[in-house]
């Protein structure tokens, strides 16, 4: 060490330090993505392992910071946004019926089964009910990047799980609102509930105003300014302007962002925007989120006391959201294997699950132990969606792509 500080000046290593963090995690996440693809997985499913690598669990050469954090937040902002500019919103109408069945089933089952673990293993109701709760969370946007890969973003289950998973998100914050309400003992927690629900429906009234009247005016205004980049620009204004919006209305940011595409996906400019962001995402901003899973979790730190209560909760988390999901996505008339893949798209908790812990440890719902076991739960369930995706999606025989029924 005595040798290093000789050598390099500290303190200007202390300043651009962050800058060797982003070397290493653009560069790895590449050679990761590339060897998970050579393995015949998806290449998400090897740039999120390299965030463990790298990350506090094995290696040690990175943790999470806050520009970390926030770059990931902005790289799913736009993959959302790319899902929205991606998505046939005739078909999205289409699927409205399963997208629903798929998303209550989703959120019932879940529920049910992390309360039940929670009494199983002597937690309180109220935590129990937490922990319901917290398995109620669905992200689908390590989901959406599978779905792309396998060619499968526009297909009918795909557009279903994407409907699924903002119907998904409305019920899981209606449901946490009214835990949090009932537990701190809240007397108007009644009341707060009606106001959330009726946020959430201004929010989408708005959106389809804005995007209907607002912004094909805007872009074409836009495309007539003397300077470059134009339209790239107002995308990614839109796309965090409207992920700002849905956090301020009491959403998921990344709902926002996905509207924001889905709105988009209806002008003209649909395609320039697509081919544009998909760039800059893909090479700097969504790499970071992947690796940034992996960085959160540490799971040389899980203590043997509570492994067991890690194992079961992450054994329900996994079936209750492929066995629910599937059983929506059968009744609505999907193929058993389609209805297994849509189930298989709804298990990842991402950062979603994280941001549901995280208030629950900030009420005191949970315990610190408790938030280790969401971290790693959220981890398992991330790791474990690419494969599922993979096998329900692809024709074990000959490796084409599944056709929908």
């Amino acid at each position: 060490m005595d040798i290093f500080n000789q050598l390099v000046d500290t303190e200007t290593f202390d300043k651009v330090h962050f800058m060797y963090e982003i070397v290493l995690i653009l560069f790895a996440v590449k050679i990761a993505g590339h060897i998970s693809k050579k393995l015949g997985q998806p290449a998400v499913m090897g740039e999120l392992l390299i965030g463990v690598i790298l990350g506090p669990s094995l290696l040690g050469w990175l943790e999470i910071t806050p520009l970390i954090e926030e770059l990931a937040e902005i790289g799913v902002i736009l993959l959302m946004f790319l899902a929205g500019l991606e998505t046939d919103i005739d078909e999205f109408k289409k699927t409205a019926y399963g997208s629903s069945l798929v998303a209550v089933n989703g959120v019932i089952l879940p529920f049910i089964g992390g309360f039940l673990i929670g009494l199983l293993f002597d937690l309180s109701v109220t935590t129990s009910i937490f922990m319901g709760t917290l398995l109620v969370a669905t992200s689908v946007s390590i989901s959406v990047q599978t779905l792309r890969e396998l060619g499968k973003m526009q297909s009918k289950e795909g557009v279903t799980i994407l409907g699924a998973a903002v119907l998904d998100d409305v019920l899981g914050i209606i449901i946490l609102s009214v835990v949090i309400g009932f537990a701190g003992g809240e007397s108007g927690s009644v009341m707060d509930i009606v106001i959330l629900v009726l946020k959430i429906l201004t929010f989408f009234f708005l959106v389809v105003i804005v995007g209907r009247f607002v912004l094909p005016p805007l872009f074409k205004w836009g495309k007539r300014l003397l300077t470059t980049e134009v339209i790239l620009t107002f995308g990614i204004v839109c796309a965090l302007g409207f992920a700002f919006s849905a956090e301020m209305f009491g959403l998921a940011g990344i709902v926002g962002s996905y509207f924001a595409g889905l709105m988009l996906s209806l002008t003209k400019f649909n395609h320039e925007l697509f081919e544009k962001v998909e760039t800059i995402s893909f090479s700097f901003f969504v790499p970071i989120f992947f690796v940034s899973i992996g960085l959160i979790a540490n799971v040389a730190g899980i203590n043997a006391s509570n492994l067991l209560l890690i194992v079961a909760l992450t054994i329900v988390a996994i079936l209750t959201k492929l066995v629910g999901g599937a059983i929506g996505a059968r009744i609505a008339g999907f193929s058993n294997r389609s209805s297994l893949g849509i189930g298989s798209g709804m298990i990842a908790r991402g950062e979603v699950g994280l941001i549901v812990g995280t208030i629950g440890l900030s009420k005191g719902l949970i315990s610190d132990e408790l938030f280790t076991t969401t971290v790693v739960i959220v981890l398992a369930t991330t790791l474990v969606t690419p494969p599922l995706l993979k096998l329900f999606f692809t024709d074990t025989k000959n490796g084409s792509k599944t056709v929908s029924k």
